[in-house]
């Protein structure tokens, strides 16, 4: 009963926590199992979003072009996908953007659009050199597709070093699995002295800026259209679906959890880069070391300029 879940709970990682929930309990709910465990409902995938088998496909490709083109708002990606022979409509391909959590770099997201009640906070890296572990953190959404629906990933990142600290899937893009990596990024390496993300709700919901005024880290917000803000974990959000999520058939929520999972530990310990001197993120931050470049993000246009120059921009940057 709930007592067992309880006694027990303390000593699980969340792997085994969430193997116990998909144990036949009887006697408790489904939301009863999630609470005892500290798992919230949302993040144990229980039912994937629902769309066609056609939208998901059209999802998959959308997101495949705007990896690639991240200026493409629902105007260009429609007629990017007539010349590839699928006709499609604006009307659905901006609906599946926005579900996707997608929008060009001078348009303002959906998901990057703050709760009327809640307080958008000033963008405080322009100009700052960024060059040592844990004086900037970074969060960000992206969008995650498996074979019957669709799924939220959320990471935390350090930016001089780009560890990547935390990270939690969701089905839902609410703010409380957002809340649940920050918890664990605090609780395995401190505090950070800013952290900056973009003007999404979940970030800008009481639950998650109370969490970062409570352990006096200093909340930095994108401006709108400044999605390249953020550029590393950008940059982080391409590698991954290019050599993990597209790799791999992720059937379900718990297989693209493991996928995703052994990834993150190859990024962080085995995949050397060539911005921090050959060093991988994990060993760049362990040894505390500054970083071999200044704040590039900070150098990006924040007006629309001419696409292919653009894009020669986003590029020289991601191949840092």
């Amino acid at each position: 009963g709930a007592g067992i879940f309880g006694q027990r709970a303390q000593a699980m990682s969340r792997v085994e926590r969430k193997a116990m929930i998909v144990r036949d309990q009887p006697d408790l709910s489904l939301s009863r199992r999630c609470r005892l465990l500290s798992i919230s409902r949302s993040s144990f995938y229980y039912a994937l979003k629902g769309e066609s088998p056609l939208n998901l496909a059209l999802m998959r490709r959308i997101d495949e072009l705007f990896l690639k083109y991240p200026f493409y708002g629902s105007r260009q990606m429609v007629r990017q996908l007539r010349r590839e022979g699928t006709e499609v409509g604006r009307h659905r391909v901006r609906r599946l953007m926005r579900l996707m959590g997608l929008a060009a770099i001078y348009q303002a997201p959906r998901t990057s659009t703050p709760h009327p009640a809640h307080r958008v906070f000033p963008y405080l890296l322009r100009g700052m050199a960024i060059d040592r572990p844990n004086q900037v953190w970074c969060a960000d959404i992206t969008y995650i597709p498996v074979q019957r629906g669709f799924l939220y990933l959320v990471a935390i990142m350090d930016w001089a070093t780009r560890h990547v600290l935390a990270w939690r899937l969701s089905n839902t893009m609410d703010a409380a699995f957002c809340i649940e990596a920050l918890n664990e990024a605090l609780g395995q390496y401190g505090r950070p002295e800013i952290l900056n993300t973009d003007q999404g709700s979940q970030f800008t919901s009481f639950e998650f800026t109370g969490t970062l005024k409570d352990a006096g880290i200093a909340i930095s917000m994108d401006g709108r259209g400044r999605c390249m803000d953020n550029i590393f974990i950008e940059r982080l959000w391409r590698s991954l679906k290019y050599e993990a999520v597209y790799l791999h058939e992720l059937t379900d929520g718990f297989k693209a959890e493991r996928v995703i999972g052994e990834w993150i530990g190859f990024y962080n310990t085995a995949r050397p880069h060539s911005a921090l001197g050959g060093r991988t993120p994990a060993e760049a931050y362990a040894e505390g070391r500054p970083m071999d470049m200044m704040d590039k993000a900070d150098a990006l246009p924040t007006y629309p300029q001419a696409q292919q120059p653009q894009q020669d921009v986003i590029n020289r940057i991601l191949a840092a």
